[in-house]
């Protein structure tokens, strides 16, 4: 659950999860006499006709606009006129308008639609982006340019919007190596060129694999009380992969978690278990160990080139976070009492499990059906019992409300816009009769989709010279479709995942900057998980339960009992979430600290450092190296302990809120509108201390997790 951006293209490449399969051999390249993409797209609100765009359409569109971002970019270089902000900062800044308009477009449907020829096109474009963006980035021409207009910032009278943006303009140039020199720069630019490529084959290699698993059951009993709705999906599953009979599950969220959850057959869930943990692990074709080793080794290289290091050192001198050991001694504090709560449930599953007169080593296949077993016994609680109450536009209503009771939003349906897939709901965001966005919602799982939930930006706010422009946003999640005249219900943790993503679609639609490059979620990346995290702490809230969990048959307000026994039965596994997720942190810091480019063995890398803190073997980490998309197809990498990070943020606003004695305290909500719409205008702490006064306190979070006693 994450949000991409697209801006910084140099960077969007590794948010890319798909690459091209070896039986693409040639991507069809369409003549550039019209092309719907660079064409004015006469359309409501300015969205992309996707009715219009072809597979064909991108490649074409996309070298056309590198082709015009490099005239604008020679007309900033050769211009006789000294440097000053507007010719050169903002000239920048607002260039290449065609490539972000294209490229918003192509990103975001090549994560969640995708088919052979974009895989294709990713694969071909994906160097060529990264080659046309060093040539800009690694100019020292246009440096010499910006250096010049930043030796004159005390004496130019600028906005404060205006004064970030040239200190990052400044400060991303250097970090991007503009002033390594000679061989050195050379090897930075082949160094960039085989990342991008190698986080493509990556996101390719984990989408076939993952596609290409199945486990088919033939025994009904081995389904045990999985619910009647995903029943019917595993059918409809087990008919589109050529059988006549039977269930079909797969390693998509939706599909293993509940088996295992649900079915009695240890073997079966082994399997599938282990499926989803070998994913690119298997001595195959599709296999990523000697990427990840590779890409390892590339990025502390490129950080030497820089002068870090370590690339940990080189991405969090961006972050709020700042030092690697500052994230260590944060996780540090939670880590000793997650784990010892997770070897006291641990020890609990395998004595029932034994109770039971099964006489084996309890397994990480079986922890879930255990979670399942004690929610039933100990909280007298059935997820079953809660899925009729989250129909998915139900809970997509619920996080509405809460947006129209925060910031007085509203969402207006549109019927007749273009969509890239026919599942997809598009909405109008107005507050009164102002128009503020649009958001895409894209809510069922496809083997054309990437794994996970993300939100992504296809255009967005900013406001140059008075011409403003609003933001479309997309929110994309995998969950179960309906299935005949079965609706499709969620779990509470998928009910959440809607109020997460919608945060940051928030986040993009409430922006009221001037710059692009500063909207939205173009905040550090410890930063930008707090304004969706927050928005779990208000979902499970009984007044607003009250306003979205409706029996999808009756219209029942779900019971306040039931809310109850399921709040109580959720906090339970808390260890379970806490170590899993941790674990997957400090692999990505082991893997990211590392000062020897020297290639390491992945599987042995991994155990050394799980052994290192102690990681028990019935748990692993919530990504193991393998399929670790967030930091080796995405924008995480030396980055994944920022949903930890921003976890204090959540926790504390939370808090303040609760403290009012009013959860929708209209006064603290609009000093929390206020800083989401001041996007990345500022630093996160800086934008933090704004909304409350001071630095965020981790006090909140401790008792939150159950590791610290309220006085």
């Amino acid at each position: 659950m994450y949000k991409i951006s697209i801006l910084l293209f140099a960077s969007v490449l590794l948010f890319s999860s798909c690459d091209s399969t070896n039986k693409v051999q040639k991507t069809p390249v369409k003549e550039m006499t019209t092309n719907p993409l660079l064409e004015k797209w006469n359309t409501p609100f300015g969205v992309p006709p996707f009715d219009k765009i072809k597979s064909e359409d991108y490649l074409p569109a996309l070298r056309q606009a590198i082709t015009n971002h490099k005239k604008e970019i020679s007309v900033i270089l050769n211009t006789t006129e000294a440097p000053t902000f507007k010719n050169t900062i903002e000239a920048l800044e607002v260039s290449g308008a065609d490539l972000k308009k294209v490229t918003g477009v192509f990103f975001a449907i090549e994560a969640a639609n995708t088919d052979a020829v974009l895989k294709e096109t990713s694969k071909v474009i994906a160097p060529e982006l990264t080659a046309h963006f060093d040539e800009i980035q690694l100019n020292a021409d246009l440096f010499k340019r910006i250096k010049a207009v930043y030796n004159q910032r005390k004496l130019l009278k600028l906005s404060p919007e205006e004064q970030h943006l040239l200190n990052e303009t400044y400060k991303n140039y250097i970090q991007a190596g503009v002033n390594v020199e000679g061989q050195n720069k050379e090897r930075l630019k082949e160094i960039n060129k085989r990342l991008s490529s190698l986080s493509n084959k990556f996101g390719t290699n984990l989408l076939d694999e993952t596609n290409s698993f199945e486990l088919h059951v033939t025994d009904k009993k081995d389904l045990g009380s999985l619910p009647e709705s995903l029943i019917a999906l595993a059918a409809n599953e087990s008919k589109k992969r050529g059988h006549e009979s039977g269930w079909s599950f797969t390693l998509q969220r939706p599909s293993i978690n509940p088996f295992l959850e649900n079915s009695p057959n240890r073997a079966m869930r082994e399997i599938l278990f282990q499926g989803y943990a070998m994913r690119g692990n298997n001595d195959n074709d599709k296999d990523n160990k000697a990427i990840v080793s590779e890409m390892v080794s590339l990025r502390l290289e490129k950080a030497k080139l820089l002068g870090y290091k370590t690339w940990a050192d080189k991405v969090l001198a961006n972050r709020m976070a700042e030092k690697p050991q500052r994230v260590y001694d944060l996780m540090d504090q939670l880590w000793p009492s997650a784990l010892e709560m997770a070897k006291k449930d641990r020890d609990g599953f395998a004595k029932m499990m034994k109770n039971e007169g099964i006489n084996d080593v309890f397994r990480g296949s079986d922890w879930r059906y255990y979670v399942a077993k004690v929610r039933a016994e100990r909280y007298n609680f059935n997820e079953d019992e809660t899925r009729p109450y989250f129909e998915f536009n139900n809970v997509r209503d619920g996080a509405f409300n809460l947006a129209n009771k925060l910031f007085g939003l509203s969402f207006k349906p549109l019927k007749n816009v273009p969509t890239w897939h026919k599942d997809q709901q598009v909405f109008e965001v107005l507050e009164g009769d102002t128009h503020i966005g649009v958001i895409y919602m894209d809510f069922f799982a496809r083997e054309s989709k990437r794994g996970g939930a993300w939100m992504n930006e296809i255009r967005m706010q900013s406001n140059v010279d008075g011409n403003y422009v609003t933001p479309i946003v997309t929110n994309n999640f995998n969950f179960p479709a309906p299935s005949g005249d079965k609706p499709s219900l969620l779990s509470f943790r998928e009910a959440q995942t809607v109020f997460h993503e919608f945060g940051h679609g928030l986040h993009g639609l409430l922006s009221n900057v001037k710059y692009a490059s500063m909207s939205g979620t173009n905040v550090p990346r410890d930063f930008v998980e707090f304004p969706s995290q927050v928005m779990e702490n208000w979902m499970s809230e009984p007044q607003v339960l009250a306003t979205y969990a409706k029996h999808y048959k009756t219209g029942e307000v779900i019971p306040t009992e039931l809310i109850k026994k399921m709040n109580k039965a959720n906090s339970f596994d808390e260890g379970f979430r806490t170590v899993e997720y941790m674990a997957a942190t400090y692999l990505d810091l082991n893997w990211h600290t590392l000062t020897s480019t020297n290639k390491q063995d992945v599987n042995t890398f991994e155990k050394a450092a799980m052994d290192k803190i102690g990681l028990i073997k019935e748990i692993l980490p919530r990504y193991r190296s393998t399929y670790y998309a967030h930091i080796f197809s995405g924008g995480y990498s030396a980055g994944y302990y920022s949903y930890l990070w921003s976890e204090v943020l959540d926790a504390d606003t939370f808090n303040e809120f609760k403290k009012t004695g009013d959860i929708f305290n209209p006064q603290l909500a609009k000093k929390y509108r206020a800083m989401l719409a001041a996007g990345g205008s500022k630093s996160g702490m800086d934008l933090y201390k704004d909304f409350l006064g001071r630095a965020p306190r981790i006090e909140p979070l401790l008792i939150k997790k159950g590791f610290l006693e309220v006085k």
